[in-house]
């Protein structure tokens, strides 16, 4: 890979939002948060982009352990935590051990998605109801009129509920559970031992339009993750909505009195290559690019379904690589 000058201002302020694994129990200041990453990352830097993969359940700590020694140069990999659209929890308790053994890591929470959908919006449904009917027949050259009891199906405009049970609908998308939703990636966060300042990437999934309902969801969602303080907000979106998800957050962030850049990971397959910058992708504020989806590679004899990416960082949610 060839060596890409990460040193300009630009990056080292949107490396603000992350502070050094090793920083005292007592976060600083989020101003002074930006000096010290700047003073940090550095040397993290001089030897990107850095090579990834993201994976649904956990292969495995042999698994794991294949890949990172084998000839394809994957140095993180995406961790996540069990979330409302990701009730997989097999990635939990597995921070240390990754760590130890070398691997950075992208700490990923999938919230609330809107699934082509427009939260609170009415929809038709066909209902089936049971109508008194009037049937007319003919008996011996006379009409007969006779009335039954049948179901018959009408369309009718409902407001869509969630499913009983469910903890993933378009329904729930909003401000208020934004809210609830930081505060259970905030816990689980830290339940997995993951340092004070790591950058957590809010999953938001492609949408042909973003409802006024989602931009609350997440401006909410990042309001909460700055007022707790312990961790940084991030965001996992495609292309096609990542100028906009970023001018909101953006604004979130300038209320809370931060100028520098939050974390982007941007999904796009256009023009992807392992030896590209992640601001190659055509926004300049991305720091992770995922650009090939849904393959399957054989590495050391593990075969492993993934999705492909490069980082700014080898630790995209730590300055400090991990097992150093």
């Amino acid at each position: 890979m060839p060596k890409i000058d990460w040193r300009s201002l630009p990056v080292l302020l949107t490396a603000g939002l992350i502070i050094g694994t090793r920083s005292p129990v007592t976060p600083p200041a989020i101003g002074d948060a930006v000096e010290t990453a700047s003073a940090n990352i550095a040397e993290s830097l001089s030897q990107g982009p850095h090579l990834g993969f993201d994976t649904f359940s956990y292969p495995g700590d042999d698994a794991m352990h294949a890949w990172l020694t084998a000839d394809k140069p994957y140095r993180w990999v995406g961790y996540y935590l069990s979330a409302p659209c990701h009730t997989d929890d097999s990635w939990e308790g597995k921070r240390e051990t990754l760590s130890n053994m070398g691997w950075g890591m992208a700490v990923i929470y999938v919230g609330q998605q809107t699934w082509g959908r427009t939260p609170g919006q009415k929809v038709t449904v066909t209902r089936y109801v049971t109508k008194r009917v009037r049937q007319v027949k003919t008996r011996n050259g006379r009409r007969v009129v006779s009335y039954v009891n049948k179901r018959v199906p009408v369309r009718v405009l409902v407001m869509p509920r969630a499913s009983r049970g469910s903890s993933c609908s378009t329904q729930f998308v909003g401000a208020a559970r934004g809210t609830a939703d930081a505060n259970d990636a905030i816990a689980k966060t830290a339940a997995e031992g993951f340092a004070r300042g790591t950058v957590i990437f809010l999953d938001i999934e492609r949408m042909d339009a973003v409802p006024r309902a989602m931009r609350d969801y997440y401006s909410a969602w990042t309001k909460r993750v700055l007022e707790d303080g312990r961790f940084r907000p991030a965001y996992y979106a495609h292309s096609f909505n990542a100028n906009l998800i970023y001018s909101d957050v953006k604004q979130v962030l300038a209320g809370a009195g931060i100028s520098a850049d939050p974390p982007f990971w941007i999904a796009s397959a256009r023009g992807f290559s392992i030896d590209k910058a992640p601001s190659d992708v055509g926004h300049a504020f991305a720091q992770v690019w995922q650009g090939v989806l849904d393959v399957v590679e054989t590495h050391n004899g593990v075969k492993l379904p993934i999705d492909v990416n490069v980082a700014q960082l080898p630790s995209p949610s730590e300055v400090t690589p991990a097992g150093e």
